[in-house]
């Protein structure tokens, strides 16, 4: 009698089963680790509502967690802070990004803890359309928030002289703004969102030469998706300390020219 392939049971391997000898937890350790203090940071500095602002010196500073400034823009006081209405933004780009899923899936949820290693039974997922569909829209708005940073970044090289007018300048903080909002416009428009708007649908990509370009322009930065995610959330997070502590008057921004 022939045994039917739906009998046919494959053996559950037990949690963290790996013929593996290297230290594979290494990586999703030291990825939740990074994970949970940027997020505890970002959440800590936000709920705050200060110092986030830097004017010494002519300079004019803002974090990039407070950009826009709609506390400057409404003026009207909440009982939280106006970071909170533009935050999910940047996070909801994150928290769909193919790279972050695979990131905190294995670190956070073990679903699988690393390749070759057994991770916790789980059931059939069925959400991967709508978690593409999110994540583009969360693209379209995440464009407006970098567009809102590289403003701030170039309005960061003009300072205020005694008198009201704006000249050119570099300080550090100048700088830091600008290293800033390069990171996150190649972690952003590496992102596989902008590879189908400017790629996807064609029957043909070599036919179009333009949107082959562009293309093959944005897989340039896709490659380092992964490299790119994590520099910047490093570069937020320095260019925000940054501007705090020079707000709070623990240093002093210097001016290069």
């Amino acid at each position: 009698m022939s045994i039917g392939a739906d009998s046919v049971r494959t053996p559950t391997r037990r949690f963290g089963t790996t013929d593996r000898r290297d230290a594979w937890w290494l990586k999703p350790l030291l990825t939740a680790t990074g994970l949970a203090a940027f997020g505890v940071y970002s959440l800590a500095v936000v709920a705050t509502g200060a110092n986030y602002h830097y004017a010494g010196g002519g300079a004019d500073y803002l974090s990039p967690f407070y950009s826009p400034n709609l506390d400057s823009i409404f003026g009207v006081s909440l009982p939280f802070s106006y970071a909170f209405l533009v935050l999910w933004v940047p996070l909801g780009l994150r928290a769909t990004c193919y790279y972050y899923r695979k990131a905190y899936y294995r670190s956070f949820f073990l679903s699988p803890p690393a390749c070759a290693v057994s991770g916790p039974a789980r059931g059939r997922y069925r959400g991967e359309r709508a978690v593409q569909n999110l994540h583009r829209y969360f693209f379209y708005l995440t464009t407006i928030v970098v567009g809102f940073l590289w403003y701030d970044a170039v309005r960061s090289f003009f300072f205020t002289g005694s008198d009201g007018s704006l000249t050119f300048g570099v300080g550090l903080g100048s700088l830091i703004l600008l290293a800033n909002v390069i990171f996150l416009s190649a972690f952003t428009f590496g992102c596989n969102s902008l590879r189908h708007l400017v790629g996807g649908r064609l029957d043909c990509l070599s036919c179009s030469r333009r949107r082959a370009k562009a293309w093959h322009g944005v897989t340039l930065l896709n490659v380092r998706h992964g490299q790119w995610a994590w520099i910047s959330l490093a570069s937020v997070a320095l260019a925000d300390l940054y501007v705090r502590l020079a707000a709070s008057g623990v240093l002093h921004d210097p001016r290069i020219f």
